[in-house]
């Protein structure tokens, strides 16, 4: 019986080890997308040639990954002006999601003019349904004389099936050991299961008592179902004020009187039940009214978002450019975070819906790129300290 026992505990050792592997392999794939540079001139002239001119380039990374570590090859093109394959290294943050690319030895080059550089990336790995994403920041040196800084900007790939070009053998290999593996890894968990007795012994079963529901548990149920979707109880309830809104001054009947700070909850619209509200981080502010700029992350392809600050609609179907959508919101004490929520209208023409959410608070700076889409929100919330 001992050793039917320590069979049983290995294979479920074995299982669980081997199933943990697998899921580690996150980045063994193919990923495309764009990378553009990083010109805060371009944002600060304003003029309209600047949304005539398409300055990403597109890009390919090949990554084959072993445990927390990977190799890699990038394609970087631009239409006939650029084209280049790179052998590059990277590791990945199992906690953090954060991963790092870095260029080495340039295998193919055709640039049409100028020097060329190699890249070392910063990017966050992020899933959305069943999509796959890379986005972050990169800077670049030349390639023959490191001490020339090519400049940095931002990037962002996702996971697609195919390549542009073709699958590199380092990459077939990794996805074959991959598929033996989960053959493996299906094969113990399907072969002789554990026998697992669920019924309790019949002494057990009339000396149960029987279950009551306390007042507590009751309140915890309550509170519970009042939770939204981003995992963290209701928008922070501000005190109640006789400031009104302009609104409160219609007649009767035709607009629901709102007054600014009201106890009254605001009903939770449609669109923030009825998709997915993927939290994202909560941000500690230290004044009470802060900045919030959006911008479109990448390139000026037609993302549109509307934006929700507790439940209320403060941007609606805005277009992103690189021109600042800006407003102030107010950020009362209160024991739990406020909500400001991210809608994707669109997915722009090139999909997902990508923005850059900048917050201002006095001095500091706070910036969070978002990916959304038609399924999923993404909500930031905000915490007011007062310095000490």
């Amino acid at each position: 019986m001992k050793n039917r026992l320590r069979i049983i505990f290995l294979l479920f050792v074995v299982n669980v080890c081997t199933i943990t592997w697998i899921h580690a392999q996150e980045l063994t794939g193919i990923w495309r997308g764009h990378f553009r540079s990083n010109n805060d001139l371009e944002r600060l002239t304003g003029t309209e040639d600047r949304f005539s001119i398409d300055d990403r380039y597109k890009m390919e990374v090949q990554i084959a990954q072993t445990y927390n570590r990977f190799e890699a090859i990038t394609y970087s093109y631009k239409n006939t002006e650029f084209y280049g394959k790179a052998q590059a290294v990277g590791s990945l943050n199992t906690k953090t999601k954060k991963v790092l690319l870095k260029e080495g030895k340039l295998l193919e080059v055709r640039p049409a003019y100028g020097q060329v550089c190699i890249m070392t990336c910063f990017m966050l790995y992020t899933k959305l349904g069943d999509e796959e994403y890379l986005q972050g920041t990169y800077y670049s040196k030349n390639s023959k004389d490191s001490g020339i800084d090519c400049g940095g900007g931002s990037i962002f790939l996702h996971r697609v099936v195919e390549s542009d070009f073709h699958k590199e053998p380092f990459l077939e290999k990794k996805e074959k050991e991959l598929l033996a593996r989960k053959g493996q890894s299906e094969s113990i968990k399907y072969s002789n299961p554990p026998f697992v007795n669920t019924k309790p012994p019949v002494s057990m079963k009339k000396s149960l008592p029987a279950v009551k529901t306390s007042p507590s548990s009751k309140t915890l149920e309550n509170k519970k179902s009042a939770e939204n979707k981003t995992g963290f109880p209701p928008p922070a309830v501000q005190k109640k004020s006789t400031v009104q809104s302009p609104e409160s001054l219609t007649e009767q009947g035709e607009k629901t009187p709102v007054i600014l700070g009201s106890t009254l909850p605001v009903p939770v619209p449609s669109v923030l039940q009825t998709r997915t509200n993927d939290f994202l981080k909560t941000i500690t502010v230290n004044h009470r009214t802060i900045e919030i700029r959006i911008y479109d992350d990448g390139a000026i392809d037609n993302d549109t978002v509307s934006v929700y600050y507790d439940n209320k609609l403060i941007i609606s179907k805005a277009r992103l450019t690189d021109q600042a959508i800006s407003m102030q919101i107010p950020v009362e004490p209160s024991e739990h975070p406020h909500q400001l929520v991210m809608v994707a209208e669109n997915l722009g023409d090139i999909p997902p819906n990508t923005s850059l959410l900048v917050v201002i608070d006095g001095e500091k700076r706070y910036e969070e790129r978002i990916i959304s889409t038609e399924q999923k929100n993404v909500v930031v919330g905000f915490l007011y300290k007062k310095i000490e």
